[in-house]
């Protein structure tokens, strides 16, 4: 465990990493992109690499993991790499191949972290188009328990779940593990404060991404959205502090006691966002929180 590192406690008694690397990009970045942004990132100090299998980039992350512990740069277990089941694969005989499939990508024998990444199913039907699925979500997380009995995944947890479905979970019969946390968009303008006090008071870790706004993906983003970095409040604080807004909004979250992904492909920004410490500011989050402009991307 890297000792410059701010670590959090997973309820199964693993630890992760405060701060991730996150890896979506945009379809029209090449894949190139993410291999060398990921070798950035494990240089600069990040050991929390977040991933899925609907980002098509796993084999490419992989890459980079290998890359730099082929250089001696760190160790397999120096890494903790998260991946996600996609929703077309949750029926229950599916989950278990799809994280094979994945993990074939990647060259691993196994993933930190496997997150269900939505609580809805989906199947290809005859006509080859995408359609919604009716899958018991229970039945889904038993299949996840069992990847991680196999060894496949050492933490199993859930992504872009609401208190209802997390509480399908919970009050499951016969639950042999736990979420060991919920990985939702959350930042300045959705800080997810009911849900988070939720999720702490059952002992499952938030993962907030989404945290410096977004890519401003086209097919995801409304262009006229807000600029989350240009917000004035991140402004005034960043200024006081002598901080970037990122930094602001990367602190805001470890304050509050969520784990939080930073994404970019720019390696200034990579390593910048690193640099984010933990003090006592918890005026800050008192000021940011109290910031009345709600809007999730």
């Amino acid at each position: 465990m890297n000792s410059r590192l701010q670590y959090v406690e997973l309820n199964d008694g693993r630890f992760i990493p405060g701060l991730g690397f996150g890896t979506y990009k945009p379809p029209e970045v090449p894949n190139s992109k993410t291999t060398e942004a990921t070798k950035i990132a494990i240089e600069a100090g990040y050991r929390h690499i977040d991933c899925a299998y609907a980002y098509q980039v796993e084999e490419e992350v992989g890459l980079a993991v290998r890359s730099k512990i082929a250089d001696g740069t760190v160790k397999r277990e120096d890494i903790f790499c998260t991946s996600k089941l996609w929703c077309t694969f949750h029926r229950p005989e599916l989950v278990q191949s799809s994280l094979e499939r994945s993990l074939k990508k990647f060259h691993f024998d196994y993933v930190d972290l496997y997150l269900i990444h939505y609580p809805f199913s989906m199947k290809v039907n005859e006509n080859g188009k995408t359609i919604y699925d009716h899958v018991d979500l229970c039945a889904v997380w038993e299949a996840m328990e069992k990847c991680k009995d196999a060894g496949l995944a050492k933490s199993i947890g859930v992504s872009n779940f609401n208190r209802r479905q997390l509480e399908m979970i919970l009050n499951k019969p016969g639950l042999k593990y736990k979420p060991v946390c919920n990985q939702v968009e959350c930042h300045v303008y959705h800080n997810q404060r009911k849900l988070l006090d939720f999720c702490k008071s059952k002992n499952i870790v938030l993962v907030a991404y989404g945290a410096l706004g977004t890519q401003r993906d086209k097919q995801w983003v409304d262009q006229s959205s807000p600029v989350l970095l240009d917000d004035p409040v991140l402004g005034a604080l960043a200024k006081k502090h002598k901080r970037s807004p990122a930094l602001i909004a990367l602190r805001y979250q470890l304050q509050r006691g969520v784990v939080v992904l930073a994404q970019s492909l720019k390696e200034n920004e990579i390593k910048e966002n690193i640099q984010v410490e933990r003090r006592a500011v918890g005026m800050w989050v008192l000021y940011i929180d109290n910031s009345d402009n709600p809007f999730s991307f």
